[in-house]
């Protein structure tokens, strides 16, 4: 059955059957993106579907293939996140009873959302490898169907229905750029883009702490990583799909690999210029962006998912801050007198900093009266408002050190 895949009947099947549970994610013009980068940049939101990724077109196109029989089993599946709340949804359309095994350090939040479609949750295992193999036991154990997260080529063409959208509105795009984790999406995405159009340069993006695809690649063969250590847990993958490489190898034109402190920025970055919400792997075809080394081209970057905890998303936004110099700390040394405070305190002030917290140590020294320190984590506008600041307390006798902020 699945050899038949990956075809552009499939595609076009599939991409009629998603319909039924996708909600129309039209393409973003970005201004701020397209002059960043000197690119006519545009974003696919997959962040706004109705599970808060694309996982649910894989999920649902698949079982759309099963028989009534397969469905009647129950299915099951083993996911942390995104493809668990695509396959409970999808189940509660076919009306068939799922199981989703997910590990124990999932957070609260996404089992909750998986339970609400009425899918039953099994917890176990502290990764995803675990959770799987448990899966797969339970399968056995009680006959239900598995659907692969991404090793599979029947969701993958129901992933790649995503292409068939991006060209639809933008027949002339010139670049898509594609988050990897297993890499169904950018196994679905790149093949139909070569189908469509074979100038289409579709290029995958991984983060560097989990690039196992670019790896593989490099090695000619599927590798499995030693360890993953990424922020984009979504893509957290240590080996890439056997059934999608060859794929991969033939229609990935490029893969760029990108640290965990450029998805900060971009995460930053579309808050504060699209009011969006997306989720560490989603910006993944954010932060690559800027790795492009063309211009006055059309660029589409898939935003995959939006399901982020508050958490995550508060901690993400501090170092988003302090990265940008917007949040810093400076330590300065001052006699341990009534009125030094306000004196220093005036300085910031004339210089529009805005201080939000100290820490006053008074035993730096042996001798007190000569040096206390004072620890003050301030904001500013960017770097330049904070070399404003170090300045004016350099010029008031003060020899201000910057430190680690520690929100």
């Amino acid at each position: 059955m699945e050899e038949q895949m990956l075809t552009l009947e499939k595609f076009e099947e599939a991409s009629e059957t998603v319909k039924k549970v996708t909600l129309e994610t039209k393409l973003v013009y970005s201004d701020y993106f397209s002059a960043q980068t000197g690119n006519k940049v545009y974003l696919k939101p997959e962040n706004m579907q109705f599970t808060g990724a694309y996982k649910v077109r894989g999920a649902y196109y698949k079982m759309s293939t099963l028989t009534d029989e397969e469905r009647a089993k129950g299915l099951i599946t083993a996911s942390a996140g995104n493809h668990a709340q695509g396959v409970a949804y999808a189940a509660k359309c076919f009306g068939a009873k799922a199981s989703i095994v997910m590990p124990t350090t999932t957070p609260l939040m996404k089992v909750n959302r998986t339970k609400s479609y009425g899918a039953e949750v099994v917890l176990w295992g502290d990764v995803y490898d675990e959770a799987c193999a448990k899966a797969y036991e339970l399968a056995k154990e009680h006959g239900y169907t598995f659907i692969h997260p991404f090793d599979d080529l029947t969701v993958a063409t129901g992933q790649g229905t995503i292409a068939m959208e991006i060209v639809k509105e933008l027949p002339l795009v010139d670049y898509i750029l594609v988050p990897v984790g297993g890499g169904g999406l950018a196994t679905g995405v790149s093949t139909l883009a070569k189908l469509l159009n074979p100038k289409i340069q579709v290029i995958g993006v991984e983060p560097a702490g989990a690039n196992c695809l670019q790896v593989s690649i490099r090695e000619g063969k599927v590798t499995t990583l030693p360890g993953v250590n990424t922020i984009a847990d979504g893509t957290a993958v240590k080996t890439p799909g056997s059934k999608l490489f060859p794929y991969l190898q033939k229609n990935l034109d490029d893969i760029i690999a990108v640290e965990d402190e450029e998805l900060v920025v971009a995460f930053l970055d579309m808050v504060e210029n699209h009011k969006m919400i997306v989720e560490n792997s989603g910006l993944l075809s954010v932060a690559a962006l800027k790795h492009l080394k063309v211009k006055d081209k059309k660029v589409a970057s898939i935003l995959s998912g939006g399901n982020m905890d508050v958490i995550t998303m508060s901690s993400v936004v501090q170092q988003g801050l302090i990265m940008r110099d917007r949040i810093f700390t400076v330590s300065v040394l001052l006699p341990d007198k009534p009125g030094e405070l306000y004196r220093v305190s005036g300085i910031i002030a004339g210089v529009n900093g805005n201080v939000i917290k100290l820490e006053h140590n008074q035993f730096v020294s042996i001798n007190r009266s000569a040096a206390v320190e004072l620890r003050i984590t301030l904001e500013a506008f960017g770097t330049q408002h904070k070399h404003q600041i170090i300045d004016a307390l350099e010029k008031e006798g003060y020899k201000p050190r910057q430190v680690r902020t520690n929100i």
